[in-house]
């Protein structure tokens, strides 16, 4: 039977009682990137997005960020490879120790945002986030973009990775994603937001904006979990990977 990761950012909010949709998300993924601090999150939310993720049994992961909660991490900002290598221990060193105390490990690391894209392209950048995971712990899974400089870094430093592929993101021909500033970077139509998903895991293609098909890999798929129809986008999803025969299952 055909398996994939299902995953979503989780705790990227701040309070103790402001966790939105994140508890039934919850119910339809199987991986969880919980925001450390930098981009969003708190220590009481990431106490609890923890604690919810370990009595629903889905994996844990750091999604750490560029320092920018304004920006919601999502601003690209001059940072050298050291700084990087700092900020991914900084926050993964946080996440794992609420993990330790709940009971429970971190699994996977994936970057957040401008950070994510800087490291897709940048290869310095992309070292030093494998670099940092790997002298934390060399057992962490790095998720990245499919065919990306994060990916390649991961194998280099010797991590377990995971091929990221996006199922409300559109596809250039170089595999990269349409950049959000541009239109027709977001795929509005969840029946075709699904349709592009099974693709990438049934036939390990993509259709880009131009049209072309091309080869991708998908380890993991990523679901926002900030849209208005997050939740039933995510059940919609479920449904059709259960009908296709296709297992949900973390790394």
């Amino acid at each position: 039977m055909t398996k994939i990761d299902l995953n979503c950012d989780m705790g990227e909010s701040f309070g103790r009682y402001t966790l939105g949709s994140d508890p039934d998300l919850m119910n339809e993924i199987s991986s969880a990137n919980i925001a450390c601090g930098f981009h969003a999150g708190d220590p009481a939310v990431m106490r609890r997005t923890v604690r919810m993720a370990i009595e629903k049994g889905v994996a844990i992961g750091a999604h750490p960020g560029l320092p920018d909660l304004e920006g919601f991490g999502r601003r690209r900002m001059e940072v050298s490879p050291e700084e990087v290598f700092d900020m991914v221990t900084y926050q993964l060193g946080a996440l794992q120790a609420f993990a330790r105390q709940e009971g429970g490990i971190v699994r996977h690391v994936k970057p957040h945002g401008a950070l994510y894209n800087m490291a897709a392209a940048d290869k310095p950048l992309a070292e030093a986030i494998a670099a940092a995971v790997h002298a934390i712990d060399s057992s962490i899974v790095l998720f990245g973009l499919s065919g990306s400089e994060l990916i390649h870094a991961g194998q280099q430093y010797g991590l377990k990775t995971a091929a990221e592929v996006f199922a409300d993101r559109t596809y250039q021909e170089d595999g990269s994603l349409t950049p959000r500033s541009r239109p027709g970077s977001l795929i509005e139509d969840p029946s075709q937001a699904v349709g592009q998903v099974l693709q990438m895991v049934k036939k390990g293609t993509v259709t880009t904006v131009s049209g072309a098909e091309i080869q991708i890999q998908a380890d993991t798929v990523c679901i926002h979990g900030d849209g208005a129809h997050a939740l039933s986008f995510a059940q919609m999803l479920r449904a059709a990977l259960r009908e296709e025969k296709v297992a949900v299952q973390a790394l």
